[in-house]
């Protein structure tokens, strides 16, 4: 064996003259924040925190680290295991080529080299070997980094590293994979080692730490150890199957819906989230969908808020269901319930909630004895004794608190409460329905009870509705009624007068929509198709219309699209029982509708510069989760469906619907942010002009609280009518007149699917923000406003509805929350996308990009005494402290930046 390692010493001298002789990297400017995860299901949103993860390839499975992200991706390789290997003559070679070349090619961007220390107490000659490996895996693939799991042979590996992994300062692992303690001098050793690997290699370090199981306030303890003594380490639990806590928390923004699907239906129009997923994505949270039927998913504090339920009777299966809950509460997840609890609430239970049992029925009608402010919110509360659950908040339960009690004699039950393990509120107190008028009323306000219930912290929300403190604008048409005539003047197409009326006189962002059974030859009008195509393609030309396919036969009820009529020739469109436009000799497939679609617009219609970017779903849009991936897989984005109609005549947030619905396997559909025409005017039954109505819903989902970007949405056949193409003219007169940032409806959608999976994490005092930088605004509700001198990405911040709305200028920002503003200058709101952003040593400097589709400008303040240039030409000097300067008319098909610098004096 000794021969056969000499052997090997003189073959690997070459490589180590190579490593020697290269320069220790230099300090790294930030020091990266790192984590590890070994568990299966790798929580991609919430790890994102991280610049880089270490991840176990064998457990990852299907993980992508090919997928957009901020975040480098890094596999575990436990070279411990390949010592025996590394005596062979095919050192190291073979290894590259069996482990390290399938890793590098699934899209892993570095390497945890682990076990370094064990490797070395087996065979302590193993030094040269190991630096042979980095030598060839640095030739064979130069970008990626390698961090060293344990501190052996560290003088010679150094310069091929990118950082160190160490035992941890408060647990470590021990041989049969249980913990034990570390002891004082140990601990005060590897602190030591620790602060030598920044110094004297200039690497990054952390100690990977342990908590028996997870506890945040463990995790928390045992990262603050190595923070208090200055260095960095990571806790997690010893299978490394959670998020854990470094220098960064995560916070978690999954919030579990469960509710009962009966077979058959959309989870679309499931109550939970008809009502609970709008003020759960307001406050900040990205909403996932269980079924009651089916069992249910195991939901983990490390990266779920809560658990929301609604059940209006027991559970499918209560058994299941109350071993469920239990599991839920123990792991420390907070759970809010509406109208029913899903399980007989006997003695037992209610001790397990800490509740008190109420037997028997009210014996008369309930009066209220007590209530908390936040219940009477649209509508007061009507007890009902018919559906008088028997419980009341115990009288022992520490924190729980009564939200209202209600009596009837000596019977006292509490309709609604907060508990230490969240809260609930019963029927009919939480959303009060009114079928016969097709209405809805919130008896409680959701936004406070799901905040309390949940215990949901202080944190930056990430906003789609504003960017830059500017509500976004979206203009999107569907395709229906494009072969339609026009009453007046006679002859025309409606598309034809859309584009005289409106395209031309409001050159703002449009995506437009065709569909194609009914403009191409193969669909139901193949005569009018020369006429028809022309129109279309003048349209797409239009510079500030973005392109989009409306399906090829508008399928009106997505739900039968599973089981479609096997008739090639549908019924009548417009029938009780259509299934599509009747487009002859055609049987319905999902790519023909997708794919199809969208091949046809961007070979026949579309200019060659422009291809189709969305897809706009037909009819009811509850489209399942097959349509939704058909659409990822043509390479567009998509949205329809949902239903935001709050009015004067119906003002409850009932009628504001979520971002969007979760479909499943990743899959997410995307809400319109408004609804369209049809509604506003009974059906295309009239009055044709009652999309002005559409004024009133932008107004009620902007103040007291922004739920939604003005979203002006409409169909082709609003071009067919005088009355709708001046109700159309007020619309867009009314949203051109408020404080808008247009954007198209591909950079709405982008901004949603950003909302998903962007982080919110702590570092100490300061917050950290990641994501794909599509979302640039988080909205801040509690007191104070970033500390700008210090602040990473930030360009200012401005109050609006609801809270101080905060711009940010990547998908990478971090900062503080200060109880004043400094007197220094930032971006108080701009019209424009705003990038590379810069201030100076003095805080007084600035330079950014902004890039707007319709007149830019950017506004500053504390701008008093400042100089600007524009693309280095002089932009004068600020007339005061407010000032505003004009980019020029902007670019509607293209983002292309205008370069502001501004100078002030102190």
């Amino acid at each position: 064996m000794q021969r056969r390692w000499t052997m090997w010493l003189a073959a690997a001298a070459l490589a180590l003259v190579s490593l020697h002789a290269q320069a220790q990297p230099a300090a790294p400017e930030v020091e990266p924040q790192i984590a590890f995860y070994y568990g299966r299901d790798v929580p991609v949103p919430e790890l994102q925190a991280f610049d880089w993860v270490v991840l176990d390839p064998a457990s990852a499975g299907a993980f992508d680290p090919k997928q957009p992200s901020p975040t480098a991706w890094f596999a575990r390789v436990d070279l411990a295991q390949q010592a025996d290997a590394m005596r062979t003559a095919n050192w190291p070679g073979a290894v590259l080529d069996t482990v390290f070349a399938p890793l590098l090619a699934q899209g892993y961007q570095g390497f945890l080299l682990d076990g370094l220390d064990t490797l070395q107490r087996v065979a302590p000659d193993a030094g040269n070997a190991v630096a042979a490996l980095l030598q060839a895996l640095h030739d064979r693939a130069p970008q990626t980094k390698v961090l060293a799991g344990g501190t052996a042979w560290l003088d010679r590996l150094a310069p091929q590293l990118a950082g160190v992994v160490t035992s941890g300062l408060v647990r470590e692992r021990a041989g049969d994979a249980s913990l034990r303690d570390v002891s004082e001098a140990d601990r005060a050793a590897r602190i030591a080692a620790l602060h030598s690997i920044g110094t004297q290699y200039h690497l990054p370090a952390v100690a990977l730490d342990y908590c028996p199981s997870y506890t945040r306030a463990c995790l928390r303890d045992t990262a603050n150890v190595a923070r208090t003594a200055g260095v960095t380490a990571y806790a997690t639990t010893p299978a490394v199957d959670v998020i854990g806590i470094g220098r960064l928390e995560v916070m978690p923004r999954r919030v579990l819906l469960v509710e009962p699907q009966e077979p058959g239906t959309s989870t679309n129009t499931l109550p939970s989230v008809l009502y609970l997923a709008m003020p759960l994505n307001y406050l900040g949270y990205r909403v996932e969908v269980a079924d009651a039927y089916q069992p249910l998913p195991a939901v983990m504090p490390d990266r779920y808020a809560g658990v929301v339920t609604w059940f209006d009777a027991n559970a499918p299966h209560p058994g299941a269901w109350a071993a469920w809950l239990r599991r839920v509460i123990g792991a420390g997840v907070r759970v809010a319930m509406f109208n029913q609890f899903g399980l007989r609430m006997d003695a037992a239970m209610a001790q397990t909630l800490g509740l008190e049992a109420v037997p028997g029925t009210p014996p008369e009608a309930l009066s209220i004895v007590s209530r908390d402010p936040m219940v009477g919110f649209e509508l007061q509360p009507h007890p009902d004794r018919r559906s008088a659950v028997g419980v009341k908040v115990g009288r022992d339960t520490p924190g729980a608190k009564s939200l209202l009690r209600l009596s009837a004699g000596s019977y006292v039950v509490d309709a609604a409460a907060i508990m230490p393990w969240g809260g609930y509120v019963l029927q009919p107190f939480g959303v009060f329905r009114m079928p016969d008028v097709d209405q809805a009323r919130w008896v409680i306000q959701p936004l406070a009870f799901l905040r309390e219930a949940l215990a949901l912290p202080a944190m930056p929300v990430p906003d789609t509705t504003t960017e830059n403190g500017r509500r976004l604008m979206t203009v999107h048409i569907d395709g229906d009624g494009f072969a339609s005539r026009t009453e007046f003047p006679p002859g025309e197409f409606s598309g034809q007068a859309l584009q005289r009326e409106i395209f031309a006189r409001y050159k703002v962002p449009t995506t437009v929509s065709i569909i194609e059974g009914e403009v191409a030859a193969s669909g139901m009008y193949p005569k009018l198709t020369p006429q028809l195509e022309p129109i279309a393609r003048s349209i797409f030309a239009l510079p500030y219309v973005e392109l989009a396919s409306h399906t090829f036969s508008h399928p009106f009820n997505w739900l039968r699209t599973a089981s479609p009529p096997e008739e090639t020739v549908t019924p009548t469109a417009g029938a009780a029982d259509s299934f599509s436009l009747r487009i002859p000799n055609y049987r319905f497939n999902l790519d023909r509708e997708v794919g199809g679609s969208i091949d046809y617009i961007n070979t026949r219609l579309a200019p060659p510069d422009k291809r189709v970017k969305v897809l706009l779903w037909s009819g009811n849009g509850q489209v399942p989760p097959a349509a939704v991936q058909a659409a990822n897989q043509a390479g567009v984005f998509s949205m329809n469906g949902g239903d935001t109609y709050i009015t004067r005549s119906n003002p409850s947030w009932t009628a504001v619907a979520p971002l969007g619905v979760d479909k499943g396997g990743g899959l997410f559909q995307v809400f319109a942010p408004a609804q369209n025409e049809n509604i506003y005017t009974n059906l295309w039954q009239g009055p044709y002009y009652g999309f002005r109505r559409a004024v009133e819903t932008f107004e009620l989902t902007d103040k007291p609280y922004r739920f939604k970007p003005i979203s002006i949405y409409y169909h082709m056949y609003s071009g067919t009518k005088l009355a709708s193409l001046t109700a159309l003219r007020q619309v867009y007169d009314w949203a051109l007149a408020q404080p808008v940032m247009p954007v198209y409806a591909s950079d709405y959608i982008r901004k949603v699917l950003d909302f998903r999976s962007v982080a919110v994490a702590r570092d100490g005092d300061a917050w950290v923000v990641r994501g794909a930088g599509d979302l640039r605004t988080v909205r801040w509700s509690a007191e104070g406003v970033p500390h700008l001198a210090d602040a990473h990405d930030v360009a200012g911040y401005l109050a609006g509805p609801g809270g101080t709305y905060i711009h940010l200028t990547s998908g990478t920002a971090r900062f503080s929350i200060d109880s004043a503003p400094q007197a220094l200058p930032y971006v108080r709101e701009a019209s424009g996308r705003l990038s590379n952003w810069r201030r100076g040593a003095d805080g007084h400097s600035l330079s950014v990009d902004v890039a707007g589709y319709v007149r830019p400008f950017i506004r500053f303040a504390n701008a008093g005494g400042c100089k600007a240039t524009i693309d280095g030409r002089d932009a004068g000097s600020a007339p005061g402290a407010d000032w505003r300067l004009d980019l020029g008319t902007g670019d509607p098909e293209k983002l292309v930046p205008k370069h502001v610098e501004l100078r002030c004096s102190r």
